[in-house]
Parts: structure tokens; sequence; C-alpha cells
């Protein structure tokens, strides 16, 4: 897993999210994110380096479209071009921002298994400021992968291929004895930053919507407060020494999303 905030086609820039029940969701965040002796996340959501990573709204009649779901925000070569690929290979389009001379800037997206993502250009890498920045280490907020778990998974990598133009590379898996191969996704620079996984074996529980990774300081305390908060554990998985390394979890209103270790 790695920061992805970084300028290339294929980077994720960040994720937002519609809630209702906005201070309900904001509370149960800014206690599950905010665990460990220097908590990675600070109380608004904002990283502990003060950049938006990931953003909370409300709700709003205004566009009654957006699903409940995270949607991460992925760079582009070309936000028309890449719309348009995505319609015509099954998606659909929620909202396209143009700017006065017509141009495309962003849209919002479902795939073909109506998972919801964000689609923008390219940021100029004079824009980004390093996560990194002041700290020395990865310690801070980021989203640190993104996993999409699908029945149909071959066809949706193809999908994201063509729309995001991510490169694929194979991951062999095993599911009962039998050997098959999930994908995991690149940007242009070969950084792996997402993953298509087949509903099977492990995954077979996991929704089919696109699960931003977010690091926490103390996963199982996360856990803990997950479900003090009116969450779900969806998945939990250990490593071979007895410590949490992975979790799916369902927020208040539904949301889901993963937790890593930071």
């Amino acid at each position: 897993m790695t920061a992805q905030h970084a300028s290339r086609v294929g980077g994720v820039q960040s994720a937002d999210i519609a809630v209702p029940e906005h201070e309900r969701e904001l509370q149960f965040y800014s206690r599950v994110l905010t665990t460990g002796e220097s908590p990675l996340w600070r109380e608004d959501l904002m990283n502990n380096v003060g950049m938006p990573i990931i953003g909370l709204g409300e709700q709003s009649p205004e566009y009654p479209d957006l699903p409940l779901q995270w949607m991460p925000h992925i760079q582009v070569a070309d936000v028309a071009a890449s719309a348009g690929r995505a319609l015509a290979l099954g998606g659909r389009e929620l909202m396209h921002g143009r700017d006065d001379g017509g141009q495309s800037q962003w849209a919002v997206l479902l795939d073909p298994n109506g998972a919801a993502f964000g689609i923008m250009p390219v940021v100029a890498s004079q824009a980004i400021e390093s996560i990194r920045e002041g700290t020395g280490s990865d310690s801070v907020g980021r989203i640190a992968w993104l996993d999409l778990t699908v029945s149909e998974a071959s066809v949706t990598r193809d999908f994201y291929r063509d729309v995001v133009g991510w490169s694929v590379q194979d991951v062999e898996m095993t599911d009962e004895g039998e050997r098959y191969a999930d994908y995991a996704l690149c940007t242009s620079d070969g950084t792996a930053v997402a993953g298509v996984c087949h509903a099977r074996g492990v995954n077979r529980a996991i929704p089919p919507v696109w699960l931003i990774c977010l690091p926490v300081g103390d996963l199982a305390e996360s856990l803990g407060r997950v479900q003090e908060g009116g969450g779900e554990v969806v998945e939990a998985r250990k490593g071979t020494s007895g410590e949490y390394v992975y979790a799916v979890i369902r927020d208040p209103v539904g949301a889901c999303l993963a937790l890593v270790p930071g």
C-alpha cells in the first residue's frame, strides 16, 4: 500500500461522500479514525498535517442521484473522453462539471456494477503539497489503497483500464484449491494503487462498491469504536501474530470503507 497523493494519471486525489444524519456521521468518523498515541486524522477529518483528503458532506435534495458510497476522485488525462468511454461501456454519468467555455472539469460516474467514482484532470505537480512534508514518514492520514469486489472482475478490470487509463497486474489467488487472478490497477508510472477482486473466497461478503482504505493508529481500538458508534464490522482479518491487518466496516447509515494499520 502506498500514499497516492501525487500528480499522475490514475492517481487517487481524495474521496468524499454525502450522508444523512451528518452530525452523527461526523462524530462516528472522528472517533473511529482518531485512535493511537499520535492520531493520523483530526476530528474535522482532515489528516494530521491539515490536508483535506476525505470529505463528509450533508445529503442534499439538490443531488438526489448521489449514492450512499465513498467516492474516490481519480485523475485522468481527459475528463470528457473518460466520461464518454464510461457511458459507451455501460456506465452512467451522475454529474458533469464544465467551465464557462464548456470544457469538462470533473464528473461523477457509476460503473456497470453501480460503484461510484469521480474523475478529474491530472493535478499540476507544483499544486500538490507532499503529505510527508514536515513529518519525515508515512505516518499521516491518507488514502492507502482502493478495493472493489465484484462478480465479473475481468469485465470490471477492462472498464477501468479503458476509462481511467490504469494498467493491470495479475495477483494470484486460491479459493478451495482453485487458482485464479485478482487484479492490481496501476498508475501511469507503474504504481499499484487499487485492486479489483472476485467476489469469492475471503472476499465473498464484500459489497460491490469502491472501498477507500484509511490507515488508523490503533486498528483494534478503531474496530471497538465502530461498534460503540452504531456501525458494523463486516470483515476483519488478522495476521500470523494475531493482530488486525485489514477490516471492512459499515458506518451507521450504511456506507462501507476499509481500515488498515497506520
